[in-house]
């Protein structure tokens, strides 16, 4: 498979592994994993000569590390973004820096400051280390627009905070008293 290609089937992938399993007719498991050689299985039969190879070579490359196999690749599964409701990560809460970023898009900035970021369709509100990475997320929704998170104190005040495998923060919900 070429760039584009590999591109494509990596989105097809997300959205099967993130939202919609059953678009190929597989499951995840209580963990958010799937069974690799089904999801090859499924994913060849819209790109052709799709293989383990090309599965391998979207997981390493891929700039978000969006992506984790299990132990032997057996398994497969989306460290973060998940809309269907079962999937449990099993992320230890962990305590988070001062302050994380919220990268969105200039126009949803007035909602986001009257009631906070909500998780919306996913499981949990991601979150940025750091400005650059946020500004990137922002990108994708137009101009963009980054909120700097007061992501300790939140904590202090009792708020749960996660930290996926690729380095994304995950909460619930931050408020809008949290944002600057």
């Amino acid at each position: 498979m070429d760039k584009s290609s590999d591109v494509r089937a990596g989105k097809f992938i997300s959205l099967i592994l993130r939202h919609n399993p059953g678009a190929i007719g597989i499951t995840l498991d209580p963990h958010g994993f799937a069974d690799t050689s089904a999801l090859i299985q499924g994913v060849a039969a819209r790109f052709a000569g799709f293989s383990m190879a090309d599965l391998e070579r979207i997981v390493a490359e891929n700039n978000k590390q969006r992506y984790a196999f299990n132990e032997d690749k057996s398994k497969i599964r989306t460290r973060q973004g998940h809309s269907i409701k079962d999937v449990d990560l099993g992320l230890p809460e962990k305590e988070p820096p001062e302050l994380l970023y919220h990268g969105t898009g200039e126009k949803t900035a007035p909602a986001i400051r009257a009631e906070g970021i909500k998780k919306m369709n996913r499981q949990h509100v991601h979150l940025s280390p750091d400005r650059e990475t946020a500004v990137k997320v922002g990108t994708r929704h137009g101009k963009p627009f980054v909120f700097t998170v007061k992501a300790g104190e939140m904590y202090r005040d009792g708020y749960k905070f996660y930290l996926s495998e690729n380095g994304v923060w995950l909460t619930e919900h931050v408020p809008e008293k949290y944002l600057t």
